[in-house]
């Protein structure tokens, strides 16, 4: 599958004044289904491209948060996005955002909503004060530089990640995890430093996609079968004993949050180190907060998600209905 540029597959293109249109590419999928997070970089890539053209005069470039909901699944191909100026106003300004797709009978169907709003950091004024908040536990240290050429003594390159046919949209980073003999620090905790395969650098409007793109904490649950994934199910073990397994999930986004507290570089950067914490995986559900560093170890952004464990037929399935 050709490895097509995050510049490439989240191009926009306006039609109206507040009509935008993008093709969502099939290497950015989950299964069938374009990845949460890269749909939601294609939102960032709109909102940005609003602010630059129709609200141009608001002089507000960047975006502050981001509130989005998944109502379905979207599909690869065109996707046209609706802007709704909800609240424009001098120091910020919040549009509403909404994803739609055509349907078999011409009809387009909402997929994705949300609400941006957006600001100039550089100019935002007032109190700042220092607080005592770290990361707990405390990453490995990380040399970047060695790093680079596989020389880390707490790091090193994952090549094998799981499901990599399936899961196209993870192929577009390379991830650097614990060496294994170390692991990761905590059971529902992953973190990783990463940098793009494509050749590009993590730029603001990367985010989305980085908000999303990790190794999976259900998957640390998985038992020493290297063919064990997470979805227990009992199968017929020699001289007819039961053994658990575990079987290819799916992990749709629900809702996802997303808030800049820092912009990059127009030129962007090489490297961002994500970590991503379960507090709860309970009945098919899954909360995950995401922290986004930069080299300097300065926070980046702050990300919550809601979102379901399902079997990987549910993406792969017909799409007869509104269902995930």
């Amino acid at each position: 599958m050709a490895l097509s540029s995050f510049s490439e597959a989240t191009a926009i293109t306006p039609t109206s004044s507040h009509t935008y249109t993008a093709s969502l590419a099939q290497s950015w999928c989950i299964g069938t289904v374009p990845h949460g997070g890269y749909v939601t970089s294609c939102i960032l890539s709109c909102a940005r491209a609003h602010f630059s053209t129709t609200l141009v005069r608001q002089s507000q470039p960047d975006c502050l948060t981001l509130a989005l909901t998944f109502l379905r699944r979207t599909s690869v191909g065109l996707a046209t996005f609706t802007v709704r100026d909800a609240k424009i106003g001098r120091q910020t300004s919040t549009i509403h955002v909404s994803l739609s797709q055509e349907q078999r009978d011409g009809s387009l169907r909402e997929e994705v909503v949300g609400y941006l709003t957006f600001c100039n950091m550089s100019k935002l004024q007032g109190l700042s004060l220092p607080t005592p908040w770290s990361l707990q536990p405390a990453p490995y240290a990380v040399d970047l530089a060695r790093l680079r050429g596989g020389e880390d003594p707490n790091w090193a390159f994952r090549e094998d990640t799981p499901f990599k046919g399936f899961r196209h949209a993870s192929q577009k980073v390379h991830f650097h995890l614990p060496r294994e003999e170390k692991g990761q620090l905590e059971l529902g905790m992953v973190d990783e430093w990463l940098r793009m395969a494509t050749g590009e650098r993590f730029t603001t409007d990367t985010l989305g996609y980085v908000s999303d793109m990790w190794l999976q904490p259900v998957e640390l649950y998985r038992d020493g079968d290297e063919k064990a994934r997470a979805f227990p199910e009992e199968v017929e073990g020699q001289e007819g004993k039961k053994r658990i397994t575990w079987a290819r999930n799916w992990y749709p986004t629900l809702q996802l949050n997303l808030e800049i507290k820092k912009v990059l570089p127009p030129e962007g950067v090489e490297w961002l180190f994500v970590r991503v914490k379960a507090k709860q995986i309970k009945n098919g559900r899954l909360d995950v907060e995401v922290v986004i560093l930069d080299e300097g170890a300065e926070i980046v952004a702050l990300s919550q998600h809601v979102c379901l464990i399902v079997g990987s037929e549910r993406n792969m399935a017909e799409r007869k209905s509104s269902k995930l």
